[in-house]
């Protein structure tokens, strides 16, 4: 995993450079006018639990969206600022890879699990030090449940260009989800030769933990972002058969580089 992360750092740097190259050779020196909307869009690479309870690791990309500033006609500025205070919302994405019963000796005799992208909404409040917020999100494709989490930040600043988050999470899940992922059926326990027995997961929590974000402003256009955490499967995750096989910790680091647009769309 350590010569995985050198690689990637070593290129995240060489992005991040040539982004701030760029952003010199265009600046004009002038102060550019604020915009309706600032959105940052970006992307990067994170080491994470081939699938939940899984204890082996793989790199899996991640997008990367933050809105800075959002104009609502009649309304003005809903979102204004990184340090502003005020309610907030966010588009919410996630990605789960397929799952094969080769991707681990645990998982003999269960049948494979297409990826599944996850789409939805979150928003919550803030102000210049704390946020407070909520997701959920739609599965398309593996699994077509809902998904959802909870979270709490404390927010700091310890230059200028340096932002640092951290704090609390707890992921909840619809019965579809849980079954999907953490249920047997009698048929899976059969062909696994008696390592799993039947289970059927229901709906609820399905992890706890503790989330970290730092993001450094390389330039006034690209930001580079560091992220980790850690989650403990809880309720019906953690009692099931194929975590019983893994493992109820699950941790999380990634990188990654994101550039800022600014632009209007009213008069």
């Amino acid at each position: 995993m350590t010569s995985v992360l050198k690689r990637f750092g070593l290129l995240l740097c060489a992005s991040v450079a040539a982004g701030s190259v760029s952003a010199q050779d265009l600046s004009t020196g002038a102060p550019e006018r604020q915009r309706q909307f600032e959105i940052d869009l970006g992307i990067g690479a994170m080491v994470k639990p081939r699938f939940s309870s899984s204890e082996s690791y793989l790199v899996a990309p991640f997008p990367i969206i933050s809105v800075g500033r959002f104009y609502v006609p009649g309304l003005g500025q809903v979102v204004d600022g990184r340090r502003k205070s005020g309610i907030f919302f966010f588009p919410s994405f996630g990605f789960v890879g397929e799952r094969s019963s080769d991707d681990a000796k645990d998982l003999a005799g269960t049948k494979d699990v297409d990826w599944a992208l996850e789409l939805g909404l979150g928003g919550g409040y803030r102000t210049e030090h704390f946020r407070v917020f909520g997701e959920l999100r739609q599965g398309i494709n593996g699994h077509t449940g809902q998904v959802g989490q909870l979270g709490l930040d404390g927010i700091l600043y310890p230059t200028d260009r340096f932002e640092f988050s951290i704090g609390p999470r707890a992921s909840f899940a619809s019965g579809e989800y849980m079954d999907t992922y953490f249920g047997v059926t009698s048929g899976e326990a059969t062909a696994s030769g008696g390592k799993l027995s039947a289970y059927n997961a229901s709906a609820g929590f399905k992890s706890v933990g503790i989330s970290a974000r730092g993001s450094y402003d390389w330039n006034d256009t690209t930001r580079l972002h560091l992220q980790a955490g850690y989650d403990r499967l809880i309720g019906d995750a953690a009692d099931s058969p194929i975590t019983d096989q893994g493992s109820k910790d699950q941790f999380r680091i990634g990188m990654g580089v994101s550039y800022k647009f600014s632009f209007d769309l009213f008069k």
